[in-house]
């Protein structure tokens, strides 16, 4: 119990934080700033209370930090850390009034995006709850899977890096870009790759808990839910956002699965100009 005092104490700082650098700065990307942070202070804050003694939770707080750092890296190099502010919030100001989006700001932005980084780091909870379940072949299948998840992750973000410095780098010569959004790669067959893996990484760390536990469902699993339907409420959001940037997305979208890698579609009209056999 004492634990959880000291994780619902940190996630408290954090949010009042978040909220007050928000109202401070007027920039309300506090929390994307430490998104890939706070769940490894709290993996390792479960892992310390065994004494740093527990194999389960070494591996749990491991993953998690290889997620983290490849996260930090990621949001850095995109310079998330000098002061840039997520493009969304902008223009969900211009839709609310001001009063509209600070409740927003308060409610969603720092107190739901905070506890669900509290929630989907509570599997460690469930392993520190359950010391006394050895680590299993079970347990470590599910840690070779996150990182092959982490991996498809890196590759996906990365590819997506790749192909806007290269854009830029057409802009700033003065030529039009052959393309307008990354299609290739593994943005071939799922829109946001990057957004599926970042998923998948989490519900193979409730399944850890779940090991521990020797239960299938356990109310941990809200974690991964709640961050499951954000991803897909913020995919929406975004896409209809490039849509209206790029009239040629529609055809993508139809081609392309929104989330889970998939064979996609052929282009339209394929069929019909392809010869008879």
């Amino acid at each position: 119990m004492d634990t959880v005092v000291i994780v619902l104490g940190i996630a408290a700082g954090v949010s009042l934080f978040t909220w007050v650098a928000s109202l401070l700065t007027g920039d309300h990307s506090w929390v994307d700033r430490l998104w890939s942070i706070v769940p490894v202070v709290y993996v390792a804050v479960f892992w310390a209370s065994t004494g740093f003694t527990d194999a389960r939770l070494a591996i749990m707080t491991v993953l998690v930090t290889l997620w983290g750092a490849r996260l930090t890296f990621n949001f850095a190099r995109k310079g998330g850390y000098s002061g840039v502010e997520d493009y969304r919030w902008p223009i969900l100001r211009a839709r609310m009034s001001a009063g509209q989006f600070q409740v927003f700001n308060l409610l969603f932005i720092v107190l739901f995006q905070n506890a669900l980084l509290l929630l989907i780091a509570l599997p460690a909870l469930v392993a520190a709850e359950n010391q006394a379940t050895p680590v299993s072949a079970l347990d470590l299948g599910l840690a070779a899977l996150f990182l092959v998840l982490l991996i498809g992750e890196f590759v996906a973000d990365q590819q997506q890096w790749t192909f806007h410095q290269a854009k830029k780098a057409a802009i700033d010569a003065g030529r039009e870009p052959e393309q307008r959004f990354v299609t290739t790669g593994l943005w071939r067959f799922s829109r946001h790759p990057n957004f599926f893996f970042e998923q998948a990484q989490w519900w193979v760390f409730y399944a850890m808990g779940a090991a521990a536990l020797g239960s299938t469902v356990h109310w941990t699993v809200v974690g991964p839910l709640l961050l499951t339907a954000l991803f897909i409420g913020s995919t929406v959001f975004t896409e209809s956002i490039t849509a209206s940037k790029y009239p040629e997305y529609a055809e993508y979208q139809r081609r392309t699965s929104m989330l889970i890698p998939w064979i996609p579609r052929e282009p339209r009209g394929a069929a019909a100009d392809a010869p008879a056999a």
